[in-house]
């Protein structure tokens, strides 16, 4: 039977999944997505073009390939709609390519709200949650109360909304916290977005997906943020609230461990993070503006402003190992041309001692960072084509990174666009 191919991020999202998604959707046949909510954000950039998708699989655009979102995701119908309406401006017929898991969740308004009350309750303690409701589904999903695509089929589907609905309400009347809104005007967006959604095609994903790789066709299970923000393996409680490790595919599509074949590892040359939480590699000074600066790192979704800081490999490592991860992907060595001098952190100093795994803790009370250093490439890399045009001191920075975590680099971007990807395999 033909094996699943997985993509997923390494550090703590933001890696450039959507570009690499992109470019290998042309070589499968199926993009499921298997979990995460809307705080996702995958840009692709193709003719001249920028587009950013928040809960549709990155293949949405390539004519041949089918678009599945999968049970472990969680669909906020609002803002499904926007993306729906968006891609009607480029003429694509959704109805025909995508299609929804019944398993998957639906974020109500109401755990909108309860997101935002939980986070102002925090306090200086918040975690930077992207306030779109996810946390509070995931909370119902596990709770056993939630709301799925399926019910939408019901004729009594309302009837499970409102009791729901007025659960949070009572919920919200706990907290200390006054939060201004109109549900009744909530609701009327919510509604409306329904009628759309339910144009789209509801499948029993797993039925469908196990179907298809009867016929052996290609399939690409696409995450969501990225390792370090997992929910277990993550830097708790600063993460999401899914799986977002390989594991993740196991039980956002149905499939078994033992059908997942090729495992595509995405990061960036350097490492970035949104929100609150520890980050051992962070710059605060002139470097660490410039990588913001040239890699434009602003939240796709929110554009909240990204930390930026040095390579972390110990975190690198960490991720590569709890994924099996078989290929990497370097993405945005080009923000990193021009620098004298480049480092990577290659082990902590842990509690006064130097350790080289990813320990429970990595607060900057508890770790520092000890670094490689490597000489910079003085060169602008935006143009290059081929694998022999990559100045001599990148090559000696991949290398490295490859030696490190033990996994080869075989995809290296240089640019936003999909035709500035180099194969390296």
């Amino acid at each position: 039977m033909t094996k699943i191919s997985l993509l997923l991020g390494l550090q703590w999202g933001d890696e450039g999944k959507g570009k690499i998604v992109d470019v290998l959707s042309q070589k499968h046949d199926i993009i499921a997505r298997f979990q995460g909510g809307p705080n996702a954000g995958h840009t692709l950039v193709f003719n001249g073009q920028k587009h950013v998708l928040h809960t549709i699989p990155s293949g949405i655009f390539h004519e041949t390939a089918m678009n599945i979102v999968g049970n472990g995701v969680v669909i906020d119908p609002v803002i499904f709609k926007k993306e729906l309406d968006n891609l009607s401006k480029h003429n694509i017929d959704y109805t025909k390519k995508l299609l929804l898991s019944r398993k998957a969740h639906l974020i109500l308004p109401t755990h909108r709200l309860l997101d935002a009350a939980s986070e102002t309750a925090k306090g200086k303690a918040k975690i930077g949650s992207t306030l779109k409701g996810i946390g509070p589904t995931y909370m119902d999903k596990t709770g056993r109360n939630g709301l799925r695509i399926g019910d939408l089929e019901l004729e009594n589907w309302k009837d499970k909304y409102n009791r729901l609905s007025q659960k949070h309400l009572k919920m919200l009347s706990h907290f200390n916290i006054k939060i201004e809104f109109d549900l009744n005007e909530l609701e009327v967006d919510f509604f409306e977005a329904i009628k759309v959604l339910k144009n789209i095609p509801f499948v029993d994903s797993v039925h469908y997906l196990q179907e298809e790789l009867k016929n052996e066709k290609k399939i690409l299970a696409e995450g969501a943020q990225g390792s370090l923000l997992d929910i277990d393996f993550g830097t708790y409680p600063f993460v999401t609230s899914s799986t977002t490790t390989a594991a993740g595919a196991c039980t956002g599509l149905g499939i078994a461990p033992n059908q997942i074949g090729e495992v595509y590892g995405i990061m960036k040359a350097y490492t970035t993070r949104v929100g609150s939480g520890p980050f051992p590699t962070e710059l605060f000074d002139t470097d660490g503006e410039r990588m913001a600066k040239v890699g434009n790192e602003f939240g796709a979704t929110t554009g909240r402003p990204r930390r930026c800081g040095w390579l972390d490999l110990v975190a690198l490592k960490y991720a590569v190992q709890i994924n099996g991860v078989t290929q990497l992907s370097m993405m945005k060595s080009d923000v990193l041309s021009g620098f004298d001098t480049i480092k990577a952190c290659t082990s902590y100093l842990y509690k006064g001692k130097e350790i080289t795994h990813f320990p429970y803790s990595i607060d900057e009370k508890d770790v520092k960072p000890i670094y490689t250093e490597f000489t910079g490439w003085n060169k602008d890399i935006t143009e290059i084509e081929t694998p022999s045009e990559i100045p001599n001191t990148l090559k000696e920075y991949i290398t490295f990174i490859e030696n490190y975590v033990g996994v080869p680099v075989t995809i290296l971007s240089v640019g936003p666009d999909r035709k500035q990807t180099i194969n390296l395999s």
